[in-house]
């Protein structure tokens, strides 16, 4: 053969295997786009499901958190006859995870009555069936934690029936039916038949929780009778007596969406912090002029200036919020006393130790669309100069009685910037009881004789302080 003819042939075949090689990897191209553009499109569907649903139900309020890989777009809307909560949520899909809602519903439930899921044209759709006219909030929160994106609804009540019934009894005995002093029924506007998105104007309810319908006895809130007022007490240091019964806010840091710190062995701040106030509360009613009010009762979460307020519409003398410390080491030890700072933290620890409690509400989940930020900035606004000093005096009372019953962390006073301290005039700490990350004072949180002492320790130390600073008549305002 000719070469001219070789060199032709030579050349014919390799553009031709070319033609074939570019055709194959332009087809190879195609089927990896494909495939890429499968993967995306079951990655976003992936995204669009809810992972988890929780329920809260509480005699304060019942909440219902949705969560999910991705933010949530929905449209509420609350109905009457009957009364009904309708969520419309974009771009998802009906899985497991939202039908289990319905199964969580307790029949004991204050507000819920059953919920109801189904298939939308654009997602889904949940209905929330009520058992009374409620104040509904619905709102979004982004990833913290080990959370992830989540829907939140509230469910409150238009009137808490405890605090109504307080009022009255408060503008019974007030001459001519004269408005009370005390203004304890919580104002809310007519809900109306429609609402599509929280307002600014939806402020969070504060409530009395469901196990201080002792407060309501004829002795609360209005003189000791005569037979109270002769009694002594054999057991030092005696209280001086007044008027009217000592009242004291006990607050169980965290609760509900919010679990707080998690001990060596898995035991939670939320459930140690529950136990132990209801153990103060029970050693504190016991005493013959002094009553304790909760902040929550349950498991569920109340925002850091919701606790404020409720003591406040209280009109509780003193506010102790229990909780119970975690460091990354272990070897980490010892209770701790705080009060309030507003020129500084007196330490780097107590400086992050009020971070992290401040982020509560970050965890727990706090609407930004009512009214909370602003009544945040009102009691920062407020002059608590003295009502510091007399926190540093309760603090120091009750760290001397804590101290003998436990390692002290740090043997005065810390000062920081602690959110849930700021009420402007009742003597305000916060108590670490202990380090749960420890793994050998997490099994002495978990003891019931150990509570018993630090309870105990705890009234000790309020006595003490109330020996040398007698409670004074309370005339507040409730804060709204």
């Amino acid at each position: 053969m000719p070469t001219g003819h070789i060199h032709s042939s030579v050349m014919r075949f390799f553009k031709n295997t070319q033609v074939r090689l570019r055709s194959l990897c332009k087809t190879r191209h195609l089927s990896l786009l494909l495939l890429l553009a499968l993967g995306l499109t079951g990655t976003v569907q992936a995204a669009n499901l809810v992972t988890a649903t929780r329920i809260w139900p509480a005699q304060d309020y019942t909440r219902i958190t949705l969560e999910a890989n991705q933010a949530f777009v929905y449209k509420m809307t609350a109905m009457k006859n009957p009364d009904r909560v309708v969520l419309d949520i974009e771009n998802i899909d009906l899985n497991s995870a939202v039908k289990s809602l319905s199964d969580k519903i307790q029949a004991s439930d204050p507000y819920i009555k059953q919920i109801r899921a189904a298939k939308s044209q654009q997602g889904i759709r949940v209905v929330v069936d009520l058992k009374a006219t409620a104040k509904p909030n619905a709102f979004t929160l982004v990833p913290t934690g080990t959370y992830k994106y989540r829907l939140v609804l509230d469910v409150h009540p238009m009137i808490d029936p405890l605090m109504e019934m307080l009022a009255e009894r408060e503008a019974a005995k007030s001459p001519e039916n004269t408005a009370p002093a005390l203004d304890l029924t919580m104002q809310i506007a007519p809900q109306a038949t429609t609402a599509v998105a929280p307002t600014p104007d939806q402020a969070e309810n504060v409530t009395l929780t469901s196990n201080e319908s002792a407060l309501i006895s004829s002795s609360t809130l209005e003189q000791n009778s005569p037979q109270e007022q002769a009694a002594t007490k054999n057991n030092n240091p005696q209280i001086k007596k007044v008027g009217r019964q000592i009242i004291v806010a006990i607050d169980p840091g965290h609760g509900g969406e919010d679990p707080g710190a998690l001990g060596a062995t898995g035991s939670r701040e939320k459930d140690i912090t529950l136990m132990v106030a209801k153990k103060l509360k029970q050693q504190i009613d016991n005493e013959p002029n002094m009553r304790a009010v909760l902040t929550r009762d349950g498991d569920y979460f109340i925002p850091l200036h919701g606790r404020v307020v409720k003591a406040r519409n209280m009109q509780a003398d003193l506010f102790v919020s229990i909780h119970a410390d975690a460091f990354t080491n272990q070897s980490a030890r010892g209770s701790s006393v705080f009060a309030l700072s507003e020129r500084g933290a007196t330490s780097a620890s107590a400086r992050y130790l009020a971070k992290k409690e401040n982020e509560s509400d970050l965890i727990g989940g706090v609407s930004l669309n009512d009214k909370e930020p602003m009544l945040a900035r009102t009691l920062l606004d407020l002059s608590q100069d003295a009502t510091i000093k007399d926190s540093l005096k309760l603090g120091k009372a009750v760290l001397s009685q804590i101290g003998e019953i436990n390692k002290l962390h740090t043997r005065h006073i810390e000062q920081a910037a602690f959110a849930v301290l700021k009420s402007p005039d009742i003597p305000s700490i916060l108590i670490e009881t202990a380090f749960i990350s420890n793994p050998e004072e997490e099994r002495r949180l978990n003891d019931e004789s150990y509570q018993d002492q630090l309870v105990a320790s705890i009234l000790t130390g309020i006595k003490m302080y109330f020996a040398t600073n007698p409670a004074l008549a309370k005339s507040k305002i409730a804060l709204e």
